[in-house]
């Protein structure tokens, strides 16, 4: 049973915003893939919308599975009215549903074209061979971010055009067929293993990958730097880099006030954190944003071994 003050204060929280997202994490600083996943989306279709991070406040994280009779976070409510979690936000938002929700225009329904060169015809041929009854899908976040991969026939999707390539299908979602069209994949063999390239004209500046040995030269210069810790106060307090600033919501506020030119370098413990951090502001309009390639652990293991690995 929901106490009712509790359900009075998240009654409140639903209320204060037309799209409103219980979450782990913040916008900024997602804490899981699958608020990851949510934010991105929203942030493809919508420039506001409320947060409520479910990890800074254990009572709301217990209360909203309650509250909504769903068992897990993140959970999405427009206009009062519950939506529902990771799985289905993707499904209504590749189908185009999820725009009417958010009373937005239906998404522009196109068939793209694919360039595939030889070498990337015949692994996806034989990759489709082996995977009886799957399907190949291409996926490309609002950050241009592409994912290609196998798995069973998904709803509201379109199947790109692959001039002489008609033995082989590509699904894709809406959002993705228009940022997807014309896009050039590739095949190549890595000291790593293979690797699929993909070349899409329609991407907009990207994040800078910068190496730890880059980022010490740059400290090592002198001047300001705008660097930034996307971790928590846990782990800052673990291991730190020189001059780096934890990144909160004072911080972004900052940021956001800064000129678009400014460069801004984020890490992490890893980089995964902070390539979604600086994929937000990339999606800001800055347009020198780097990420630490490997995080303070590269950094440790790479020019510093006297800051604590964990």
């Amino acid at each position: 049973m929901l106490d009712p003050q509790l359900k009075q204060r998240i009654d409140a929280a639903v209320a204060s915003h037309e799209v409103v997202l219980f979450m782990k994490g913040t916008r900024v600083q997602p804490q899981c893939g699958f608020s990851a996943t949510v934010i991105q989306i929203l942030d493809d279709l919508l420039s506001d919308y409320r947060t409520f991070d479910v990890l800074s406040d254990p009572e709301l994280r217990s209360g909203i599975k309650d509250y909504s009779s769903w068992p897990t976070v993140p959970q999405l409510y427009v206009k009062g009215e519950f939506v529902g979690g990771c799985d289905i936000v993707q499904e209504l938002y590749g189908s185009g549903e999820l725009h009417a929700t958010l009373g937005l225009p239906e998404p522009e329904r196109r068939t793209p074209t694919l360039h595939l060169t030889d070498a990337a015809a015949a692994f996806l041929a034989a990759a489709l061979a082996k995977a009886e009854g799957q399907r190949l899908h291409l996926r490309i976040d609002a950050a241009f971010a592409p994912r290609l991969y196998l798995g069973p026939e998904e709803a509201g999707e379109a199947e790109a055009a692959l001039p002489g390539r008609e033995a082989i299908a590509i699904h894709l979602d809406l959002p993705s067929c228009v940022r997807a069209d014309g896009a050039r994949i590739d095949y190549a063999e890595t000291a790593h293993g293979h690797e699929l390239r993909i070349d899409n004209p329609n991407a907009p500046p990207s994040v800078k990958e910068m190496g730890v040995h880059e980022l010490k030269a740059l400290i090592d210069a002198g001047g300001a730097l705008q660097l930034f810790d996307v971790r928590t106060p846990e782990e800052q307090a673990v291991a730190q880099l020189p001059g780096a600033r934890l990144l909160d919501e004072s911080v972004v506020a900052e940021i956001e006030a800064l000129p678009k030119d400014t460069q801004l370098i984020f890490f992490c413990h890893h980089g995964g954190r902070s390539l979604k951090a600086a994929q937000h502001f990339l999606s800001q309009g800055f347009t020198a944003v780097c990420n630490v390639v490997g995080g303070i652990d590269a950094w440790s293991r790479q020019v510093d071994p006297s800051v604590p690995r964990y």
